[in-house]
């Protein structure tokens, strides 16, 4: 993490609560077997890749994450309870992200309120990322 203002609070054991808070606030607008249509079980951000719901996707993406109004956000993976919360995050931008690996998972980043969410697939270059925002 560059972003010495940042404050990054390790929340071991979160992901599985805040994926679930996630589909709720996301994805809410499918049923289940909707969701389970579009393999939301394997990836969630197959939401957007099946197109169920407005993104922004890849360079636009990035650019509202980093504009986005940021005080407090969570952040999260697809396979892992390893979460994170950041205060201070009005500077937060893809390259804080703790993602070594752009090839190894996906990673999702949600505001404390989740209102929206930004998100860089395992797929990145080809697939996402991609930046959610709730009307």
């Amino acid at each position: 993490m560059q972003n010495k203002e940042l404050k990054m609070l390790a929340i071991p054991k979160w992901g599985r609560y805040l994926r679930e808070k996630w589909l709720e606030n996301f994805a809410g607008h499918l049923t289940k077997e909707e969701q389970k249509e579009i393999y939301m079980d394997s990836f969630l951000w197959h939401l957007c890749s099946y197109e169920k719901v407005i993104r922004l996707e890849k360079e636009e993406a990035i650019k509202a994450f980093e504009r986005q109004k940021k005080n407090r956000c969570t952040i999260f993976y697809q396979f892992t309870n390893e979460a994170f919360l950041v205060q201070n995050a009005k500077n937060l931008n893809v390259k804080d992200l703790p993602y070594d690996d752009w090839d190894h998972s996906d990673i999702y980043v949600m505001d404390w309120e989740n209102n929206w969410t930004f998100i860089i697939t395992h797929e990145n270059g080809w697939i996402g990322p991609y930046f959610i925002h709730k009307p």
